[in-house]
């Protein structure tokens, strides 16, 4: 799925995703009341359900923002590449509903909101470390190693639960991350991919 613009520049779903993320991020700026809005409180879901979806737009920070969204950008090129947009829109938007979910359920009275892209991410590397575990990234964009390495040391061990006095999801981003396996495996599988 590719949207052009009237004078025919097209742009792919990861870079719609990204400039909506920003939409979000700018408005969420000026008015910080929209963060309670559209972000996941897990106590009052049943009277705002739309949260499980917005909440992937919304972030708590610069730094927040441009670290999912420099990954949302290398791994979402990638995996775009290998599968197509339909099906990366697919594993970004169930893995990242996924991974809310798992966290309301293990957190169903919680009153705080969860925001950010992370488990939509952890989703779209999980894919691919099923479908290319031995494909070179960067951590840093300094030292080089296999994506299955990558994803385990940077991101499995940056969400594991003692960092939840910091505020991380770990929940959003391992629930993500399990949906974005099996989707791999599906696609590894049937063979929907191109090496």
């Amino acid at each position: 799925m590719r949207y052009r613009s009237y004078q025919g520049f097209t742009l792919s779903s990861v870079w719609v995703l990204i400039i909506i993320n920003f939409m979000f991020f700018i408005a969420t700026s000026i008015s910080s009341s929209l963060i309670y809005g559209l972000g996941l409180v897990p106590a009052v879901f049943l009277e705002r359900p739309w949260t499980l979806v917005t909440s992937l737009f919304v972030h708590s920070g610069f730094a927040h923002i441009l670290f999912n969204m420099l990954a949302l950008y290398f791994f979402g090129r990638t995996l775009t590449m290998l599968v197509g947009e339909r099906r990366f829109l697919l594993v970004y938007f169930v893995g990242g509903i996924l991974g809310n979910v798992l966290y309301m359920l293990l957190n169903i009275s919680s009153v705080l909101p969860v925001i950010g892209a992370s488990g939509a991410v952890y989703a779209v590397a999980g894919a691919l470390v099923v479908m290319v575990p031995k494909v070179r990234v960067a951590l840093w964009g300094i030292i080089p190693m296999p994506l299955w390495v990558f994803v385990i040391v940077f991101l499995v061990v940056l969400s594991l639960p003692p960092l939840i006095d910091i505020g991380i999801a770990w929940q959003a981003h391992i629930g993500g991350l399990v949906a974005g396996l099996v989707a791999g495996y599906i696609f590894r599988r049937r063979g929907r991919y191109y090496h």
